[in-house]
């Protein structure tokens, strides 16, 4: 059985997904899908909308055979570390393929690009480093030493989200010694970022995501943006739990951290560097919100995405001796569901595996997934106290969901 692999977070699953899964399977005319999904906080350090059960549901119902956890310490992470882990768990399962969305939509540029940096990675670094002195964010240091190389033909543009995700990608493959090969197909109408409807079928998440805060009573907005099985499983889990989830929705539980941390507690947590744990605590003083909280302590620095993810391991209470490692690959695979092609493919294939397949939590302990439990027992406080119980127990409860 020929599988080809999708590294996603389905935040919510929507139209332009399910065009990245047709245009997988056909152009790696493969037999099944293979996903691996972020779990409930994900890479821009945010709470997902909906569990990961529930996106898993949405993941099996629309084409996907096997959804595996990219383990919070990857999840949670720049591009370069994700893109590690998410990789490493596809080439331990036996992926023949990968196929990742991007702007570019053509896979000789990321080659070309991977190669291109890697021969002028030292003027490259040295390049990043001083950008980085100068104040700005890493991103916009990345993106400012790229535009300073002599770039040839077909090189990648590096300032779009999916495009630099992809380079990620590609990059992992090769420095993993993997034998998948790289697929990649131009995303369709919407961008990444785009808050607004773009055309009668296919909006970004992002957008989708910003209808449903605005509109909680009211999912008719979204319906021809996302599959029939998504926009059911959404209001299912809004009539069970009163609300999606959100930062503000953990707000009380971050500021309560923020204040009873000294800073040199906080400077333990990962990611909180050069001195920001005193302003951290400074605008938990003065903040209300989260989003106010957030206003206040951007700096030019630092990306809204890395403040999010500092906030998360904040609220998560993971240190930065538990999120940094010897290995920079997975360790494990934590199988969330699968459908009967999926239960196939793992009968046959499982003994083959690289790392071992986790499908009950008490009978595996890892570092690592450690680290994934504690992510979902506060991800659990984000619903009413009516339904917390539910989710804050799921994660040793709850089986792999197995969709006939």
């Amino acid at each position: 059985m020929k599988a080809v692999g999708v590294i996603v977070e389905y935040n919510p699953f929507h139209n332009g997904h399910a065009y990245h899964l047709q245009a997988a399977k056909e152009t790696a005319q493969a037999d099944l899908v293979i996903a691996v999904m972020s779990g409930n906080f994900l890479q821009r350090g945010e709470p997902a909308l909906v569990s990961k059960w529930y996106r898993t549901q949405m993941a099996l119902l629309n084409g996907v055979d096997i959804v595996l956890e990219l383990p919070y310490r990857f999840a949670t992470q720049k591009a370069e570390t994700f893109a590690n882990g998410a990789v490493s768990i596809l080439d331990a399962i036996g992926c023949h393929s990968l196929m990742f969305g991007s702007e570019s939509g053509d896979i000789s540029s990321f080659t070309q690009t991977v190669d291109y940096l890697d021969k002028n990675k030292e003027r490259f670094d040295q390049n990043i480093k001083k950008n980085i002195k100068s104040g700005v964010s890493y991103p916009k240091a990345l993106s400012l030493s790229f535009q300073t190389l002599s770039s040839p033909d077909n090189i990648l543009s590096l300032d779009k989200p999916n495009n630099i995700l992809g380079f990620h990608y590609v990059k992992s493959i090769i420095q993993q010694n993997s034998p998948i090969i790289p697929l990649t197909v131009k995303r369709k109408n919407a961008d990444y970022h785009d808050e607004h409807f773009a055309t009668e079928t296919i909006a970004s998440a992002t957008s989708i995501r910003k209808a449903l805060f605005t509109h909680q009573e009211g999912k008719s907005s979204i319906e021809q943006y996302v599959p029939v099985a998504t926009n059911m499983l959404l209001k299912e889990y809004l009539a069970e739990h009163g609300h999606f989830h959100q930062w503000e929705n953990y707000w009380s539980y971050l500021r309560f951290r923020l204040l009873q941390m000294s800073p040199e507690e906080l400077s333990e947590v990962y990611e909180v560097e050069e001195g920001i744990e005193h302003r951290l605590i400074a605008a938990a003083l003065d903040s209300t919100h989260f989003k106010e909280f957030m206003q206040k302590i951007k700096t030019k620095r630092y990306t809204w995405t890395r403040l999010q993810r500092i906030c998360v391991h904040i609220l998560t209470n993971a240190k930065k001796t538990d999120m940094k490692s010897k290995k920079e690959i997975a360790t494990y695979l934590r199988l969330l569901g699968m459908t009967n092609n999926g239960k196939e493919y793992l009968n046959k294939y499982k003994s083959q595996f690289a790392l071992p397949l986790v499908s009950k939590l008490s009978a595996y302990k890892e570092k690592d997934i450690v680290l994934d439990i504690r992510a979902s027992r506060v991800y659990s406080f984000g619903v009413g106290i009516q339904t917390r119980e539910r989710l804050l127990h799921q994660e040793y409860k709850q089986p792999p969901i197995y969709m006939k």
